[in-house]
């Protein structure tokens, strides 16, 4: 176990998907507490089973990241809960690529709403918290698409994504002079199986891409490299792609 996990109290947005979950069990295994919310309930229960089976500490709540309502309530009911939240891993998201020819507003709307709108929602739901605690640690999932536009076929994902960025950073600046610390991983193909959700007319080119994809526990050991740096360090960006990912 890590000194610096142990005992942690970390709520994972979209933890039912491939990299909170992976996120979740490590972290559970290091230690931490774990507060998981997605809309799937059904795989976000059977991570909190795992977990507890494995002996550590898990609950789950069924929360849509785009009600930022509900996100508020997340952010109250896990710090009752558990008595308070100490990091926040903004995992929820997703990747539909298709060319803006094609014109599917329904996709663009749903990337905005998930990925930038999910991503402020959740640090609007525990930084009230952090701020009052004075510590905290905000990590969000980017992408590699986030530092070069994936084109053809990934404009309005990779605005998502440098909209990520660009919202990690400007918040890390703002928070340079309190604890909090501010974290952006930056994964390249990663087998999540969100590569199997884009059924445009990229699906074939996107699946040959992530034949070379990395595992999803390799973003979670990145992640809890920078959770358990000491309090005085702060990781702000991880690139981890794999090597033979040219983008």
């Amino acid at each position: 176990m890590s000194d610096g996990i142990v005992g942690r109290v970390v709520l994972i947005t979209g933890g039912a998907g491939g990299i909170g979950s992976e996120a979740a069990r490590d972290l559970a295994a290091k230690g931490a507490r774990i507060a998981l919310s997605d809309i799937d309930t059904a795989r976000m229960d059977a991570v909190v089973e795992e977990i507890a089976a494995a002996g550590g500490d898990a609950r789950g709540y069924a929360v849509d990241v785009t009600d930022k309502e509900a996100m508020k309530a997340l952010g109250v009911t896990v710090a009752h809960d558990f008595g308070r939240i100490d990091m926040l891993i903004n995992a929820a998201g997703v990747m539909l690529i298709r060319p803006l020819t094609e014109i599917n507003t329904i996709e663009w709307e749903t990337t905005i709403d998930l990925n930038v709108k999910g991503t402020l929602w959740g640090i609007a739901a525990v930084m009230p918290l952090f701020l009052a605690q004075d510590s905290g640690h905000i990590i969000t999932l980017g992408s590699v698409h986030g530092l070069k536009v994936f084109s053809p076929g990934g404009a309005v994902h990779s605005a998502s994504k440098f909209a990520i960025r660009a919202i990690t950073e400007g918040l890390r600046a703002e928070l340079a002079s309190t604890p909090i610390r501010v974290t952006s991983i930056i994964p390249g193909a990663v087998d999540t199986g969100i590569q199997n959700k884009t059924t445009g007319t990229d699906s074939a080119r996107m699946l040959e891409i992530y034949k070379r994809a990395i595992p999803a526990n390799a973003v979670a050991r990145a992640i809890a490299f920078a959770i358990e740096q000491p309090d005085n360090v702060d990781v702000n960006e991880i690139v981890i792609r794999p090597t033979t990912q040219a983008i």
